[in-house]
């Protein structure tokens, strides 16, 4: 999974992508810092990992990971090659979700790129170089097929479905709010429309109102994340940054001391595993304890597939426990021995949590 983290300049873009990657991103309070796109693989946080690692002596613990990418900060003009402009777009079209970092809070010694805050114009200032570059893509799709039409049919029905999109685009829309049908969805999938992709908000706060009620700038974007199906959560960058610095019980209680329950980390992890409809599935033995990540709803045959290629060619059955019952009963031998074992074929809809071990041919 791949998550670009954008934002106006000096929104705390770095700052944040500092604390949950530990990448040290250069950071700076001038626009265009942020040049070239810095990469960080972040491992999944996931305690059922560790525990299993334990009950099975296991060589070695591997989690899920997510892939963060920090891209240049974003001014009007993009989609003409303002600024960073192109180079912003290009980055961004590579990811599977976007997260946009909004600026909640008020630092007269942190310059702002429009002179002041107000969130909601600084989403639609991005929102609106995203459709622009989107409306030149549909543009040259629609294009294209009506080209190739003289010489099959079926271009004609893709030429409609990006004027519908086009439509969509025209009347100041993110092209996600189209309404298209599975086969139309296919059909634009390969045009890697910009405002298709996932979009989590992060409401970035000062410190002293972490663990406080939202303030006026951090409703406004939950109540626009609500309205357009994004996701949206609060955090503050230089806390995280602070936070990322510590482990075990001095990160416990710096947590305590400010009323969190988790990390930002976590909860950006959490809401956008939501907004991609994924979750964990679990391997176990001496050699390893895994974590391996699917979509929602996927089958025991793609998940096993997963694994290896040839573990979905050659499925047979798959022998699942749910992790919570290996738990309780305390080893996998004792799980079998009450039942909670079961054998699940090629129709079985793998579960979260599910310690699995596949049977193939080879």
């Amino acid at each position: 999974m791949k998550i670009g983290i954008v934002g106006l300049p000096n929104v705390g873009k770095s700052t944040l992508f500092n604390s949950i990657t530990q990448a040290g991103a250069e950071c700076a309070n001038y626009p265009f810092c942020t040049i070239e796109p810095n990469v960080g693989v972040v491992p999944v946080p996931d305690e059922r990992l560790d525990v299993l690692g334990k009950m099975y002596d296991s060589d070695k613990i591997t989690h899920a990971v997510i892939e963060f990418v920090d891209i240049a900060g974003l001014v009007k003009g993009a989609s003409k090659g303002e600024g960073l402009g192109n180079k912003f777009l290009s980055h961004i079209r590579e990811t599977d979700a976007i997260l946009e970092v909004v600026r909640c809070f008020e630092d007269s010694n942190i310059v702002h790129v429009d002179g002041n805050i107000n969130p909601i114009r600084d989403i639609e200032t991005i929102n609106i170089e995203l459709e622009l570059a989107d409306m030149d893509t549909v543009n040259k799709r629609i294009e294209r097929a009506a080209k190739l039409a003289k010489g099959d049919k079926k271009y004609l029905e893709e030429a409609e479905v990006f004027k519908k999109v086009r439509a969509t685009l025209e009347a100041g829309n993110l092209a996600q709010e189209t309404e298209l049908t599975d086969d139309e969805k296919e059909i634009v999938k390969d045009a890697f429309l910009l405002t298709m992709k996932p979009i989590l908000y992060v409401a970035n706060i000062a410190e002293n109102e972490v663990g406080k009620p939202d303030n006026e700038y951090v409703a406004q974007v939950k109540e626009y994340a609500s309205k357009h199906n994004a996701g949206c959560i609060a955090l503050s960058a230089k806390i995280e940054e602070e936070l990322s610095a510590l482990e075990g019980n001095e990160k416990k209680e710096m947590l305590e001391t400010f009323g969190l329950t988790q990390s930002g980390l976590d909860s950006v992890i959490t809401a956008s595993y939501d907004l991609l409809g994924l979750m964990s599935y679990l391997t176990a033995g001496k050699k390893e304890v895994r974590a391996w990540t699917i979509k929602k709803g996927t089958k025991a045959p793609q998940a096993a597939g997963k694994i290896h290629t040839d573990f979905e060619r050659g499925f047979i059955k798959a022998e699942i426990v749910s992790y919570q019952d290996l738990i309780d009963s305390q080893s996998y031998q004792a799980a079998k021995e009450k039942g909670l074992v079961r054998m699940e074929g090629k129709d079985y809809v793998m579960q979260e949590g599910d310690v699995v071990e596949f049977k193939f041919n080879t």
